[in-house]
């Protein structure tokens, strides 16, 4: 047992008549043969400080009772045993002012152990609340410490005053080594703005975030998300600061290697676009100046056949007729390269467009080549686009031109448009037909340009109405594709945007 909780454990709880009583007795007791000791045996003139130091005993012990009647005893005490005559209780005037004299020491020593039990007791309740405020930071520190996150406080110095596992395992120092030290030197921090801009935004809404550079021990470099939260005491002065950081470094690597590829995609797009212009301007101008050559070409063959008819035999004529159905076939070629090339230039003016009025209208344009066949047609119900009405209209009257062409053979076509279930946000329209169909180990070359998988005297047509209609459908953003099997028809898909 330590000495200074001995009075706490023997006399802090004396709060009953009966102790305090006890006490005080005990005292003069003993102060009353302390005096006859030293008045017998040592020198006389010396009974009053035995006295002085029982009254301060029960004061300290027994409060402003014990002290009121332990100063009543030690007055009755002293002028029984110590005042002339001895043994009597009488008292001299002459032995009234040293009687008051001792009374005013023995209330000052009293005033004086009532003040220093009231400091102490007040000490001692502010040590026992400081023990259980350690008690909860220390039971904080160990929680924060199991977190991964890294967490540090420091006063408005930046001086560092707490330091956890999380910011040891981040930048390497130890709690004991980062503690002291200031924080921007230790860790040579990088700010995305001044500080000054920074500790006014934290004085004014008491958090702040960003991102910081910082060192770890190592000398290797970290980007961290930083927060800030700012600490008042009572009377609203702002006293710590209480930091967190999660480490972004390969974040925001990834993030540069993002915009690294953005921008080289950007170049490239750039320049991939600037090559498709002038691509589809050679086409263009190549297109329109084969034009010329061609016009001469088939009419002065035409001329030729005319003047030459009767001299030429078959097989000379044949050959002026092969010349002239390739000047125009040629021709067609181009004029659908033409076409071609426009849709590649042309800019889309999209609205709502009403499928089914749309597929009206291109029956409308492919009506002359129905003429003489026996169609059966079956058409559902169609959804609504968002794009440009003349494309997804061609679209449609090529689409429609395809099934009629190759179900010729057949004594009853059956051509069918309809909807199908598409992805989020489109809508998917099909033609489908019972003509010649198609393997489907060629259906990647349905779409290209000049692509046939037809025989040119099976089936008239240049190889551009499949790629055209891929063309105006990746240009609304949608999907075009292909079903079917050799002479059991075909579907073409197609997909657009509803909004």
């Amino acid at each position: 047992m330590r000495g200074e909780d001995w009075p706490k454990d023997r006399f802090a709880e004396m709060s009953t008549p009966v102790r305090a009583c006890s006490l005080v007795f005990f005292s003069i007791s003993l102060a009353v043969g302390a005096a006859l000791v030293l008045d017998r045996y040592i020198a006389h003139d010396l009974e009053v400080p035995p006295f002085l130091f029982a009254v301060a005993v029960s004061a300290w012990y027994g409060r402003a009772g014990g002290a009121i009647l332990a100063l009543v005893l030690s007055c009755i005490s002293f002028d029984y045993f110590f005042v002339q005559p001895l043994h009597t209780l009488s008292v001299s005037a002459s032995d009234l002012p040293f009687f008051a004299i001792f009374a005013g020491f023995a209330s000052l020593v009293t005033w004086f152990s009532a003040i220093r039990r009231k400091v102490e007791e007040e000490l001692r309740r502010a040590r026992d609340r400081l023990e259980v405020v350690v008690a909860e930071r220390t039971q904080q520190a160990s929680l924060l410490n199991l977190t991964h996150d890294t967490i540090f406080v420091r006063d408005m110095n930046f001086v560092i005053a707490y330091w956890n596992r999380g910011a040891e395992d981040l930048y390497g120092w130890s709690a004991e080594e980062a503690v002291g030290k200031h924080s921007t030197s230790l860790l040579h921090t990088v700010f995305p703005a001044p500080l000054e801009e920074i500790l006014a935004e934290l004085m004014r809404t008491g958090r702040w975030d960003g991102e910081l550079q910082r060192s770890k021990r190592d000398g290797s470099h970290v980007i961290v998300s930083s927060r800030w939260s700012l600490q008042r005491n009572d009377g609203d002065r702002a006293t710590a600061i209480l930091e967190t950081n999660n480490d972004i470094t390969d974040r925001k690597r990834r993030e540069r290697e993002i915009e690294g590829l953005n921008q080289e995609l950007t170049k490239r797009s750039t320049e991939l676009e600037g090559t498709n212009k002038e691509l589809e301007a050679f086409a263009y101008s190549v297109s329109h100046d084969l034009r010329a050559p061609l016009r001469h070409m088939a009419g002065y063959s035409e001329l030729l056949q005319k003047r030459a008819a009767n001299v030429l035999d078959e097989k000379g004529n044949h050959y002026i007729l092969m010349v002239i159905e390739s000047a125009k076939r040629m021709g067609s070629l181009i004029d659908d390269l033409l076409s071609f090339s426009r849709i590649g230039r042309a800019e889309t003016q999209k609205t709502l467009v009403n499928a089914g009025q749309l597929v009206k209208e291109a029956l409308s344009e492919v009506r002359q080549e129905t003429e003489g066949r026996d169609i059966a047609w079956t058409f559902g119900a169609l959804p609504d686009f968002y794009g440009d009405r003349s494309m997804l209209r061609l679209v449609l009257v090529n689409l429609l031109s395809n099934a009629i062409k190759f179900t010729r053979n057949r004594p009853r076509a059956e051509i069918e448009v309809g909807s199908a279930g598409g992805q989020n946000g489109e809508a998917v329209v099909f033609v489908r037909d019972n003509g010649v169909g198609f393997d489907m180990q060629y259906a990647n070359k349905l779409f290209g340009v000049f692509q046939r998988l037809h025989q040119a005297n099976e089936f008239e047509g240049t190889g551009i109405g499949l790629a055209t209609v891929q063309r105006i459908i990746h240009r609304h953003g949608g999907r075009v594709w292909a079903e079917g099997g050799v002479d059991r028809g075909a579907t073409f898909y197609f997909s657009a945007p509803t909004q």
